[in-house]
């Protein structure tokens, strides 16, 4: 039996979306369902799959089944395709199973000739209306079909309107648009080297074959890459009954959203246009008007357009982006669809859906995702500065940024991928615009509305966002932009804030992000659900403060060699590092120790009530010497300036101990617990610091306080056993000394393969155990992250080699089995071992999802990432 690859709208619903698409999905629903939906029918993603299969050709028989459901359509409207008299005409359209809006392609008012749209005028009785029609039809063919630029047909757009001294597109004239007609055919010609196709049978076939080729144009690669959507869904294509919102100004086109996609407010949100088609408004080629001004304009469509709305949102039980058509004064629905939305109103709709009754808690949450939180810790303006408003536009994605200004896509990639910080300013965006976008800091459009194309792709990036900026005249040729008498050059700095819409001149301070009332409370959600603790790694009293504002759990990670790299410690490191015997090292020591003892004193008082895990010493000492070739030239440049003999030989010492203590491969020498067992005395420093800090804490009244004493890179049960031995010593020597009494509780990180695979012998001398994943996915790929990352690691990930980079998201077919033998054996050995995470990927939302199946107890990451985490460890426990 062939495969069904049409399926008329009244035939699909949701449970058909793999198959249909999202759009053809949701037009099958609302079909179902009585909405008032243009006819039409779906070519399914398998055709999409097929097509790409046979190298880029429509299936065998596919051409003859869509002029079948085309007889259909003309039997069911009343219509001939192809018709001298009352013409059909349809729209052609994506529509991937997950949405991905403005990325691939449409075409409108297809089945247009030079007979057909006298047919179209005879049966309206508007001659502009059917040529505004057929001019519009032959640009987005050209544009869509061919790949001829858009801004070809732009400027014989704009020369003919300045020809008419027309300042709209709906004030040409009849004559004008048939000039432009002609026009458009002869850049096609021109361009394509070819004629414009008359037969709408060869027009819709050649629009089918683009919808699916567009599935992997550039701007649809790059989005799946973004979002993580599977290359091989495929888009299907919707063939629908076209409707018009330009016959007039009874006639509108527009979008909507139930509830507002920026901050969540429970009210009817959108735009429109009157006499106006759908890419109009998406493109944002005219600025359209608030949704709330059809009430008075359109008042019979806008109740209409509310009542729709509520149905839809109700029947979805999720906040929907609908896009509409008003034709004479009816409303016709041509797509729904679960609307994008930023952070901020992601956690604000889930929970007034929760409080509505309309979903559970537990549904809210899952509906959050945890890189949509990680979004909301965007920094803004500094409200209490000073700052000079340069220019307003429309608030259409929050956030603020600074950079270098720049006027095109390529500038923004190649200066983005160099690390530069840029803003790309455009006079709309379009989807070609993806590769610009991705790499700029945030989007300035001097046109387009709130549901423009760089509003919505910057709202699901999380990127700032200040759209229809009026006053910006921009001057692409001449790669300046104008703001009133204010010039503005490529490369000149500014800061956008998206959140108001304002744009400044400069750089701007910006200041941190606070957690809101629904942000808390899907947390505390979250942390009703969730099994897994998640705790903060933090290495001064700023971060422990911040981490508990966020809801860490205590401290997983402290890492000591960040103290010692303050100016005024460095010299006394640096002694510590020269010394020549033990009693000079030690002396040194003794420096160091009230300075540790006070780092630990403010750390745990912050963190009081929670474990507080503190990592010995791990990087090689000649981190904190300056390196050999900085030496040299500073020794050059000291005796070519006669520098005295006695400050050469002081800098000739540092040289040789620099020199003694370089290595073939630092991150696999002398470090970590090797640094313990060479000389203990640096242990045994940290150690009394630690311990001296949690017995003057008791003192003062700060009884909860909870050290955990982590040794780094064991890899032999024995080098544990020695500096547990170690640990235990001093903390029992203080603890007489002092008078108070606290645990001493020792354990290790697991970071290199060997410590995994004999794991069960370190839980004998281990009271817990913390993965220190980014150096044992190095020592098990055999990568030095640095030079992966620099040299070859994105030809893995492009070659598909790789499916991510092991050191964001963790590897868990290699690095995830040495974990999961590492918790078996070490619970062996002590049932009731605590094992955690401290590695960057504690704070992956993947990563977090494989850590709750492997059974550890909590996950360890920066403090802007513990509300991450959080959501993230919760949405591991619904799916598990």
């Amino acid at each position: 039996m062939a495969t069904k690859l049409i399926y008329w709208f009244r035939e699909g619903g949701e449970d058909k979306r793999a198959l249909l698409g999202g759009k053809g999905a949701g037009l099958a629903e609302m079909t179902r369902i009585g909405l008032p939906v243009p006819p039409g029918f779906t070519i399914t993603t398998e055709a999409c799959k097929m097509y790409y299969s046979l190298g880029e050709k429509l299936p065998p028989g596919l051409e003859e089944d869509i002029k079948c459901y085309m007889s259909g359509l003309e039997k069911e409207t009343g219509k001939v395709f192809g018709g001298r008299h009352n013409p059909l005409l349809v729209s052609v359209r994506s529509g991937a199973p997950i949405s991905m809006p403005g990325m691939m392609d449409t075409i409108l008012n297809l089945g247009l000739n030079d007979e057909t749209v006298m047919g179209l005028y005879e049966a309206t009785g508007d001659e502009r209306f059917s040529y505004d029609c057929y001019r519009r039809f032959i640009q987005m063919f050209g544009n869509v079909v061919l790949g001829i630029p858009h801004d070809e047909f732009e400027r014989a757009l704009s020369r003919l309107k300045s020809e008419e001294g027309a300042r709209l597109d709906y004030e040409i004239s009849p004559d004008g648009l048939k000039t432009l007609v002609k026009r458009y055919k002869d850049i096609i010609r021109e361009k394509a080297g070819v004629d414009f196709p008359e037969n709408p049978y060869d027009q819709l076939m050649m629009a089918v074959s683009a919808v699916f080729r567009s599935w992997n144009n550039q701007r649809a690669v790059i989005y799946r890459k973004i979002n993580k959507i599977p290359d091989d869904l495929g888009t299907a294509v919707n063939v629908q009954t076209m409707v018009f919102g330009n016959m007039g100004f009874d006639s509108a086109t527009g979008v909507m959203f139930t509830r507002n996609p920026s901050t969540g407010e429970k009210v009817l949100y959108g735009e429109y246009l009157v006499n106006a088609q759908g890419e109009d408004v998406v493109a944002g080629l005219r600025t359209p008007k608030p949704i709330a001004e059809m009430a008075d304009e359109l008042p019979d469509a806008h109740r209409e357009l509310t009542r729709i709305a509520e149905l839809l949102e109700n029947h979805y039980r999720d906040m929907q982006d609908i896009e509409f058509t008003v034709e004479r004064g009816k409303v016709y629905i041509l797509q729904t669809r679960t609307g994008k939305r930023t952070a901020l109103a992601s956690l604000e709709i889930a929970r007034q859906m929760v409080h509505e009754g309309k979903i559970s808690k537990k549904e809210a949450v899952g509906r959050v995702k945890p890189e949509e939180v990680a979004r909301l810790l965007h920094r803004g303006i500094d409200p209490g500065a000073k700052n000079e408003v340069l220019a307003q536009g429309l608030p259409a994605s929050p956030g603020a940024a600074s950079g270098a200004l720049v006027f095109d896509s390529d500038t923004a990639e190649a200066l983005g991928q160099k690390g530069e910080k840029v803003i790309l300013v455009r006079p709309e965006t379009t989807p070609d615009d993806m590769p610009g976008i991705v790499y700029s800091q945030g989007i300035l459009t001097s046109r387009g509305g709130m549901t423009c194309h760089a509003a919505i792709v910057a709202r699901g990036m999380g990127k700032p966002a200040v759209v229809g900026c009026e006053a910006l005249k921009i001057d692409l040729e001449g790669r300046k932009a104008y703001v009133g008498n204010v010039v503005l050059k490529e490369g000149d700095v500014v800061s956008i804030d998206g959140a108001t819409g304002k744009v400044y001149l400069g750089q701007v301070p910006l200041v941190e992000p606070s957690m809101g009332d629904a942000f808390k409370e899907i947390l505390s959600w979250a942390d009703e659900i969730r099994r897994l603790g998640v705790k903060a790694n933090a290495d001064t009293p700023e971060d422990a403060r911040r981490a508990r504002e966020f809801g860490a759990e205590g401290i997983g990670l402290c890492r000591t060699e960040h103290m010692f790299m303050a100016a005024d410690r460095l010299p006394v490191v640096q002694e510590m590092i020269m010394a020549q015997t033990t009693e000079e090292r030690r002396r040194a020591l003794d420096k160091l120790l009230p300075m540790q003892e006070g780092d630990f004193y403010e750390i745990l008082k912050a963190m009081r009530g929670y474990p507080v895990t503190i990592r010995l010493l791990d990087p090689p000492l000649h981190e904190f010497l300056p390196n050999v070739e900085e030496l040299l030239v500073r020794l050059s440049e000291m005796r070519h300036a006669g520098a005295p003999e006695a400050e050469i030989s002081k800098v000739e010492e540092i040289l040789r101990k620099a020199r003694t203590l370089q290595e073939m491969n630092p991150m696999l020498g002398m470090r970590g617990c090797r640094l313990g067992i060479v000389y203990p005395e640096i242990y045994e420093m940290q150690a009394r610091a630690i311990f001296q800090a949690t017995a003057r804490l008791i003192k003062d009244g700060y009884r909860d306080v909870e050290p955990e004493v982590m040794i780094p890179l064991v890899g032999e049960a024995r080098e544990l056993s020695i500096l547990r031995d170690l640990v235990v010593k001093v903390g029992e020597e203080v603890k007489q000394r002092e008078g108070v009494d606290f645990q001493v509780v020792v354990g290790t990180m697991i970071e290199i393969p060997r410590a995994a695979l004999t794991a069960d012998e370190i839980a004998e001398y281990a009271e817990f155990f913390s993965f220190g994943t980014n150096d044992l996915t190095q020592t098990t790929f055999g990568f030095s992250r640095d030079d992966a990352e620099a040299k070859f690691l994105h030809k893995y990930l492009a070659d598909k080699i790789l499916k991510e980079n092991p050191f964001a998201v963790l590897d868990q077919k290699g690095v995830g089995k040495l974990v999961q033998m590492a918790v078996e054996l070490g619970r062996k050995t002590r049932p009731g071992l605590v094992i955690g995470i401290c590695g960057e990927h504690g704070g992956d939302p993947e990563s977090i999802k494989f850590c709750h199946r492997a059974g550890l107890d909590y996950v360890s990451c920066s403090p802007f990432r513990v509300p991450v985490a959080r959501l993230a460890a919760a949405h591991a426990a619904l799916e598990a």
